[in-house]
């Protein structure tokens, strides 16, 4: 996430989730293990290996005391609504380049109403990671306890969007800085799969081999968000990049009180049938910085471990180039 001169060096945000696991579990339920002592150089990401040869699974958790430890995880699988598919997902997050920690994640499966239901997100954080860290806390849980949640899922998603952003803002009465989050967000529920999508983080799908974004970037610069911004009073500059009033790179995020009503957190929707998804990728723009869909979806296609291929793609991004934080979740689908 880009923001002009919004971020101060701060200690990085420590997700509960935040370990690499070697045994899949229930989202949550990471068991921390005692690891040796990393050295005592600035710790580096191992070389990448190529698509045909992904690196093993980790054996160690990286402690979460070294500020440039790369985390990964991943859960176990369960059956969908037919019962006639199921899927496996892994997480990695680094904090790469930048100065501190400002992506958070959400890997969540749970039972509403009598269904099971699995949430996948993605939060980038800009000015600080307090509204990413709000909506990993807060944004799934809203959700599920939404009354039509199970019912019609498409309008609870929207209106859960709308008034986490207003309970936020509430929140952040008392803050002189401002902050905010982007949220790209994947739901299955049956045989659905529901993507949600604020702000320039990303979900691609691969279906029948092919790269197939379901989300498609919230940049001021985009012909229906300039228009929308234009017409709420709003305007955007050039400031090495197009900003929406020449501060902010993105045109929707949660947050951003001082660029309400212009910055909104309305999420645009997608939805498919799992049957027909091999696999998705939801990642922050560290990734989508430098990796095209194309190319992200080469990276995986082989792997069968989830875990291993989320490491693989935020490698890949490091070695790019990418000089952001770089966070992403991969979901596999199998048929039975």
């Amino acid at each position: 996430m880009n923001i002009e001169n919004q971020r101060p060096p701060q200690s990085p945000p420590v997700s509960s989730t935040a370990a690499v696991q070697t045994t899949p579990s229930l989202p949550g339920g990471d068991a921390p293990v005692e690891p040796p002592q990393p050295p005592a150089e600035k710790s580096q990401l191992p070389e990448a290996l190529p698509p045909s040869q992904p690196p093993p699974v980790p054996t160690v958790m990286i402690p979460s005391r070294n500020p440039n430890a790369l985390y990964s995880g991943g859960g176990i699988s369960f059956l969908t609504g037919n019962s006639n598919a199921r899927f496996t997902y892994g997480y990695c997050s680094f904090k790469g380049k930048r100065a501190s920690m400002e992506d958070f994640y959400e890997t969540r499966i749970s039972e509403v109403n009598g269904q099971m239901v699995a949430f996948f997100g993605v939060f980038d954080g800009h000015g600080g990671s307090r509204t990413a860290e709000y909506l990993k806390n807060n944004l799934f849980k809203n959700l599920s306890s939404h009354p039509d949640f199970i019912r019609d899922t498409q309008s609870a998603i929207v209106e859960v969007f709308r008034q986490t952003d207003a309970d936020y803002l509430n929140e952040e009465k008392g803050q002189k800085k401002d902050a905010g989050s982007t949220a790209s967000t994947a739901v299955v529920v049956g045989n659905k799969l529901l993507v949600a999508n604020v702000g320039d983080s990303r979900v691609v799908a691969s279906i029948a081999g092919s790269a197939i974004p379901l989300s498609i970037d919230h940049k001021p610069d985009r012909s229906d968000e300039r228009e929308r911004i234009e017409q709420a009073g709003g305007f955007i500059l050039w400031a090495g990049t197009w900003r929406v009033g020449g501060i902010l790179a993105v045109s929707r995020a949660f947050g951003d009180k001082f660029l309400k009503p212009y910055v909104v957190a309305e999420p645009e929707i997608k939805e498919e049938e799992i049957g027909i998804v091999d696999f998705i990728i939801v990642a922050s723009d560290g990734l989508w910085n430098v990796l095209s869909n194309k190319d992200a979806v080469y990276i995986v296609h082989d792997i069968k471990d989830a875990e291993v291929a989320s490491r693989r793609l935020v490698e890949e991004a490091y070695m790019r180039g990418s000089s952001d934080n770089i966070t992403c979740i991969v979901v596999q689908f199998e048929k039975l």
